[in-house]
């Protein structure tokens, strides 16, 4: 993709010198750099599922999921289809965007696996958000029944996360 602005052109095979943002303190370099991914943000039909911004030699680098089709010059993907849940199960969603985590730890056992029964407040997973890391809780009682997202995979606001087939009373 290649976008022109007054300051900068996004380019992946092209690097702007450093003497670019020679005059610039670096407050004013991320807000030109931010304001660049904002726009190619804004001009796709879907978000992407990774933005990296840096400041040493600046850099964007934009990530849609596969299935990448064109759009106003701007390189886009079609989201990822998620089955609807079936009238029976409950979407865990995730809470803010980020990379979804299943395990405490790398090497881990997961948080739950499909079958496993599940009680309210139960932690399901992680969503790292700048460098946070936000615990998933469950906030109905059911049993797992698929795992929607996958570990480490990065992930929307209100994305499924997991599926639950919740508790029914009696």
């Amino acid at each position: 993709m290649t976008r022109t602005y007054p300051e900068m052109t996004t380019d992946e095979d092209s690097v702007l010198p450093a003497s670019t943002f020679g005059g610039l303190d670096a407050e004013d370099a991320m807000a030109i750099l931010g304001r660049s991914l904002a726009d190619a943000v804004r001009a796709a039909p879907e978000p992407p599922s990774r933005a990296v911004v840096r400041f040493g030699c600046a850099s964007i680098e934009v990530e849609w999921p596969v299935g990448v089709r064109v759009t106003e010059g701007v390189a886009v993907a079609a989201r990822p289809e998620v089955s609807d849940p079936a009238e029976d199960l409950v979407a865990v969603a995730a809470p803010v965007v980020g990379t979804f985590y299943r395990c405490p730890e790398p090497g881990a056992r997961p948080f739950v696996e499909v079958g496993d029964e599940i009680e309210v407040g139960t932690q399901v997973g992680i969503v790292e958000a700048m460098k946070l890391m936000n615990p998933i809780l469950a906030e109905e009682a059911g049993v797992v029944a698929e795992i929607v997202a996958g570990d480490a995979e990065s992930v929307e606001y209100g994305q499924p996360l997991l599926l639950l087939r919740p508790r029914t009373e009696g």
